[in-house]
């Protein structure tokens, strides 16, 4: 595009410049080419400065040429990176060398700069060697003689190799000397980088850092949570799971721990931790709502740091089935109140009490729970769950009005490695429970066991596939001798979608109960539409059955479609589902947060 300015009266000319100035910045914008092997073009242009300056649309011809300069030495080394040892590089502006160009004199404008690239024949390793290594470390993969030479696998070796002995506790360990020589004739590189590792190190004290003296949990809680073992032998991952406990608390904002420069009194490792309290209190509130079981409102209150120890106090309430063709209106009220650091590092003592009523379409409850547990976390994927409660009941259905008291003992694992809790697309969740229950003062005796485990895998960028099977078994009682809240129904969002809400149980009509086993499935396919919207198949299954052992019951099941909206806190679900057994014809909609498992 050309402009003309001609002699015109003053505001004429002020006009004229002032349209200039509204010219979009990128019709003088500079472009780009590089000329190299193909294979190597998204390397150059990921290490050009002249590339982000296009990238941004940046038109100062200082700055362009400075960027231009630069690229000598950065796709050098990006070449370099990868064997390329003979390589020449030239930058072009406008037609002219780059490295003639005077930053301080740069020309009026840049319309072009090319970045042109002669690799040359590749090197390999005539030599490859990092040493000394702690005794079982395997090399490298790529670092060695014959194999293709480059920076980036030499830089890799060396840090490999320091980790290792790191990880065996030589926390100071460093490389301390490197010996390349390229042989341009015979085409091969001789790499040798030598290791100082420095002596094995044990920790030693633990500290808080000045910074975090204000924290509103007490220093010595601090300590416990993160754990440092002092006096076992130094580990990066002890460190990182210190950090890792601290933030698990929720009482953090952020929390860091640092080894010391300097090594201690008989070799031993101090660390220091900062932590930045988070903010104490919080509320949330929740929805969910289906056509058939009605609309369900959540809302609960936290505080993170209740006694200056980090604990958590948690209230929550519920209030479900309004407006819904289920029963009545269920309520319930709880409190839990979280001890971190119960004994152990990984271990949280655990404080709860619920008041419920569940008006459902069989029974009728009204339930007084407090418990005491134990959570123990052995891993980043396996957490044992452990717990003793008094439960103490009155219920009205079939069976008339009857009053229920049990101590609850129960025992749990929960296996979960999916790579997002609200939103998976691979990995695996298990939750397995064993409740005994004790009756006292006319009540019978059993053991409850319960199931779920869900599984997902990625089929290419958009596709996932997910599972879920349920399992249940009431062992002792008759029916008539257990809780109505302890027996199996199924039917409705949370077994079988498209199906009624506790549509399938034992017997029907006026004498329906749960029965004492039950087994559910779910298969979903979901696809992702676009970046934000996700589409649903899927197909639900529910068996339940009077016998503890699964024998003679009856089953039913729904399917249906849906679509997902993705959003910070996990996507937006609706979901439309018809029975697939049963006379029914009737379509249901589920709306909720999440995905259904």
């Amino acid at each position: 595009m050309t402009v003309f300015l001609r002699a015109m009266p003053p505001l004429r000319r002020l006009a004229g410049l002032a349209l200039l100035g509204l010219l979009p910045a990128p019709l003088w914008a500079a472009e780009l080419a590089v000329r190299a092997p193909s294979e190597l073009e998204e390397s150059i242009r990921a290490a050009s400065l002249s590339q982000a300056a296009v990238n941004e649309d940046r038109t100062d011809p200082q700055d362009l040429v400075a960027a231009a300069q630069s690229d000598y030495r950065r796709v050098l080394a990006a070449l370099y990176e990868q064997g390329y040892f003979g390589a020449e590089v030239h930058v072009l502006v406008d037609g002219r060398e780059a490295a003639n160009l005077s930053p301080l004199r740069p020309p009026a404008r840049v319309d072009r700069i090319e970045i042109v690239a002669t690799a040359g024949p590749g090197f390999l390793f005539s030599r490859a060697e990092v040493t000394p290594l702690p005794p079982g470390t395997p090399p490298v993969e790529g670092f060695a003689p014959g194999q293709p030479a480059g920076t980036a696998i030499m830089t890799e070796a060396v840090s490999e190799g320091v980790e290792a002995w790191r990880n065996t506790g030589h926390a100071k360990a460093e490389a301390t000397s490197q010996d390349i020589v390229a042989d341009h004739a015979r085409r091969t590189v001789a790499a040798r980088f030598g290791i100082a590792p420095g002596p094995r190190l044990t920790f030693g004290r633990a500290r808080i850092a000045a910074e975090s003296a204000d924290s509103k949990v007490r220093p010595e809680r601090i300590l416990a949570i993160a754990g440092i073992p002092e006096g076992k032998v130094y580990s990066p991952e002890a460190i990182e799971t210190a950090e890792r406990r601290l933030r698990r608390t929720g009482a953090f904002r952020a929390a860091n721990v640092t080894e010391d420069e300097a090594i201690g009194p008989g070799n031993t490792l101090g660390t220091e931790i900062a932590v930045e309290d988070a903010k104490p209190r919080r509320f949330g509130v929740g929805a969910e709502v289906s056509t058939i079981e009605g609309l369900r409102l959540t809302g609960f209150w936290l505080h993170r740091n209740a006694f200056g120890g980090a604990e958590r106090l948690r209230f929550d309430a519920e209030i479900a089935g309004i407006g819904g063709s289920t029963g009545g209106i269920d309520y319930s009220l709880a409190v839990q109140l979280t001890r971190p650091a119960f004994r152990h590092p990984d271990a949280q003592l655990t404080f709860r009490a619920a008041l419920e009523r569940e008006d459902e379409p069989t029974y009728l409850s009204d339930n007084f729970e407090i418990a005491v547990g134990v959570e123990r976390i052995l891993n980043d994927n396996l957490t044992l769950t452990s717990e003793v409660g008094l439960r103490v009941a009155r219920t009205d259905d079939v069976f008339g009005v009857r009053d229920f008291r049990h101590i609850l003992i129960s025992g749990g694992a929960i296996w979960d490695n999916r790579d997002n809790s609200t939103d998976p697309r691979k990995g695996a969740y298990a939750e397995v429970e064993v409740q005994p229950f004790v009756g006292f003062s006319g009540s019978s005796s059993g053991i409850r066991t319960t199931a779920d485990i869900r599984g997902y895998r990625a089929i290419g960028e958009r596709l996932v596939i997910a599972g879920r099977v349920q399992l249940g078994s009431v062992v002792g009682p008759s029916i008539a001798q257990t809780p109505p809240d302890f027996l199996f129904f199924s039917g409705g969002g949370g077994t079988v979608r498209g199906q009624g809400y506790q549509s399938l149980g034992v017997g029907t009509g006026p004498t329906r109960t749960g029965g004492r086993s039950f087994a559910g499935f779910s298969a979903e396919i979901r696809a992702d539409v676009t970046e934000k919207i996700g589409a649903v198949a899927f197909f639900d299954y529910g068996y339940v059955s009077a016998s503890s052992s699964f024998e003679g019951g009856g089953d039913h099941a729904g399917a249906g479609i849906g679509v997902r909206y993705k959003t910070g806190i996990g996507p937006i679900r609706a979901d439309l589902a018809v029975p697939v057994t049963g006379n029914s014809r009737s379509v249901s909609l589920y709306v909720g947060i999440g995905q259904a498992f």
